[in-house]
């Protein structure tokens, strides 16, 4: 199916129903992601290995496959029986400590599995690709706003990965002509993280203040982090979509092809838990425990490109953030 440019203006509308992959649909981004694009009136395949997915987390009005994004044949039979038009790549390996301790695991999921992805949506005429990458682990320290040009200097494997993946895309744009775009994300939030993994501090430290336990602060807690509620995130994807239908100038770099999602401002651990003391009425203090190898201690992202390119300004106010992930975890 050709697409034409006077129909891709209202993608974001649900106007032009597209199919479109979602990997990762049944986690925490990922089925947000799903949402707004069945709320769109998409028709959407989710892939899921359900690793740290969950089947509670699927829109009911999704197609849902539990497969390893690794699996050439399964992830081939897919691509060729549902036909997308788009692929949004949310499927990861997304601990770093997990990247430091197993980082040929990391590197299996996370590169190859995306490469085979790749692979199928030129092998499928799939027209645009979007990974969701970081913000975060990708730039390294930034004690100044990082915008997308700035230097890559991850300092763990998952970031790597990461930063791998986006000179991926960039090549297949290049030798495949496959339309690409890399969203860099900040620290997401929201209903549906899980409290009892290893990444999510709001959601972790809400579920420990709520059962009046001391929350754990890895270090100084003086880390800074731009936190993003996730359904702007989820926003931002339908808005990269119709970006990236619209066709994009062949880029020079590979940091053309990447978006900071971001709020522009950072927060620290200390003031996080701070504000989630007072709204809790929890009056303790935290624990400090050693500093995690790997973690950052500054995150800051200049959300410029963000807000000229895709027209993305995030709307939701951190206090209506915490609040609904509060609500959320006092009905689970």
């Amino acid at each position: 199916m050709t697409i034409d440019k006077q129909e891709i203006i209202n993608v974001t509308k649900g106007e032009m129903r597209l199919r479109i992959i979602v990997t990762g649909g049944a986690g925490f981004v990922g089925s947000h992601v799903v949402d707004t694009y069945i709320g769109a009136g998409h028709d959407v395949l989710v892939l899921d290995d359900l690793s740290t997915g969950k089947i509670a987390n699927l829109n009911t009005k999704a197609s849902f496959e539990q497969v390893d994004i690794r699996d050439r044949d399964k992830i081939s039979s897919l691509f060729k029986r549902f036909s997308p038009q788009i692929v949004n790549h949310h499927a990861a390996q997304i601990d770093i400590r997990r990247s430091i301790a197993a980082p040929i695991f990391d590197t299996e999921v996370n590169v190859l599995g995306t490469v085979n992805l790749l692979h199928q949506s030129v092998n499928r005429n799939v027209k645009g690709f979007i990974f969701a990458s970081s913000g975060g682990a990708i730039y390294g320290e930034t004690p100044t706003p990082a915008a997308e040009g700035n230097p890559k200097a991850p300092i763990s494997p998952y970031g790597a990965a990461k930063a791998a993946i986006e000179y991926y895309l960039f090549a297949y744009m290049h030798t495949f002509r496959l339309e690409t775009l890399a969203l860099r994300y900040g620290n997401v939030y929201g209903p549906r993280q899980d409290p009892r993994g290893e990444a999510g501090v709001i959601s972790i430290f809400a579920e420990k203040l709520l059962a009046n336990e001391v929350p754990t602060i890895f270090g100084t807690g003086k880390q800074l982090r731009d936190y993003i509620f996730v359904k702007e995130v989820a926003r931002a994807n339908l808005l990269a979509t119709d970006c990236l239908l619209s066709g994009l100038p062949m880029s020079l770099t590979p940091d053309e092809l990447a978006l900071n999602i971001a709020t522009g401002h950072s927060l620290s651990v200390n003031d996080l838990f701070t504000r989630l003391a007072k709204i809790t009425n929890f009056s303790k203090g935290p624990f400090y425990g050693k500093a995690r190898p790997g973690e950052l201690m500054e995150s800051r992202l200049d959300v410029t490109r963000a807000e000229r390119k895709l027209g993305f300004t995030a709307e939701t106010s951190f206090a209506r953030g915490l609040a609904q992930v509060l609500a959320w975890l006092r009905k689970k």
